[in-house]
């Protein structure tokens, strides 16, 4: 077991100039007993630089997770602490190991040992990420339909991760992994095409959950439907419209149609028109657009943009106005408009001007 044959490669004793002992040089399962003091003291040396890169990564994390209002340097942390000492442990043990001569059986098992961890490390890392973009998709109002799918997806994104990281230890391993991977495409698009009514939904729900086009609470217009948006669920979204009933639409088709939103309406663009009676004096009619301009001014939450003699109609001198009303909301609108209803006809009294209505003269001649 023991021998004195001479250890090759460069003496610790020889850089110092010092004699070397003849216990030194023993050999024990083909490296000599220095062999195995340096490998010891490379374990221990690597065993603190990690703890010490350990502990000084998270408190630099730490002090910068306390300067940020981002919660990303927390996510950091975490991933930091997901690096356990048997992994430290490992990586150090792995580094003394090859200052010693191990056989080709033992240096595998390292090897493997080694590319499983880091795999399964990089996995449980990624995991991290992704369980940090979920939890800052979904919000406290999130709808449980929608948190749910989110979940389905967000397993079936964990697995897939695992799958990856288990076809590449096999690779690595010297498995040919071509076939499983040609089978397992193979065997995804038959599951795509048996679920693809059902996928298309699913994948129009996340379209509106990310994109956003419209929340619950919007006012919307899609087609000929229109209403208040009560529910977005995974397969329909639900609006109820103004007639109070309740309309189910399919979240494919909502996605492939032109949306109008009035939530995120900030102001109203208002077009409206009047008539004056053809017996009104001309000096009365240029009197018009500056009385409805006066009206509209006093009114609070509008903006005047114009107000003109339009044209001679069959049965009235026709006016047309426009004007903005400073809010999205149809209800608002509704008042203010009235409100210009009510003094434009109390100015025309006052002024003796006549409203039009469709009346027919009929002249006889005897």
């Amino acid at each position: 077991m023991f021998s004195a044959t001479t250890s090759q490669g460069i003496s610790v004793f020889g850089l110092l100039g010092i004699q070397e002992p003849l216990w030194w040089q023993y050999e024990l399962f083909n490296n000599s007993i220095g062999d195995y003091i340096m490998a010891v003291c490379v374990l221990v040396v690597f065993l603190a630089v990690f703890k010490l890169f350990q502990i000084v990564v998270l408190y630099r994390l730490g002090l910068l997770a306390k300067k940020t209002k981002t919660d990303i340097d927390d996510t950091l942390v975490e991933i930091v602490k997901s690096l356990r000492p048997p992994f430290y442990s490992f990586l150090a043990v792995y580094t003394a190991v090859q200052f010693l001569t191990l056989s080709v059986t033992l240096q595998k098992v390292f090897d493997v040992l080694l590319i499983v961890w880091v795999i399964y490390q990089a996995i449980i890392a990624t995991q991290i990420l992704i369980e940090y973009i979920f939890t800052k998709t979904l919000k406290e109002d999130t709808d449980a339909g929608i948190r749910g799918a989110l979940g389905m997806v967000k397993a079936a994104v964990k697995g897939v991760l695992w799958a990856v990281g288990i076809l590449m230890i096999l690779s690595n391993l010297g498995v040919d992994v071509t076939a499983l991977v040609a089978g397992l495409g193979i065997g995804g698009i038959a599951i795509a095409f048996a679920f693809q009514n059902i996928l298309e939904d699913l994948f129009s729900s996340f379209a509106i959950l990310f994109d956003k086009p419209f929340q619950i609470g919007d006012f919307i217009i899609i087609g000929d439907k229109k209403g208040t948006v009560q529910k977005i669920g995974i397969k329909t979204t639900r609006i109820k419209s103004s007639q109070g009933e309740e309309i189910v639409i399919s979240n494919k088709e909502i996605t492939s149609a032109q949306v109008q939103n009035f939530k995120k309406m900030e102001e109203r663009r208002i077009a409206f028109s009047l008539g004056v009676t053809y017996e009104t004096p001309t000096e009365k009619l240029k009197k018009v657009s500056g009385m409805i301009k006066e009206i509209i001014d006093n009114v609070e939450c509008t903006r005047f943009d114009r107000a003109h003699f339009k044209s001679f109609d069959d049965c009235a001198l026709t006016f047309e106005t426009v004007y903005y009303v400073e809010t999205g909301d149809y209800a608002q609108y509704m008042d203010i408009q009235q409100d210009i209803n009510f003094k434009i006809r109390e100015a025309f009294e006052l002024e003796g001007i006549d409203m039009a209505y469709p009346t027919q003269t009929i002249y006889l001649q005897k």
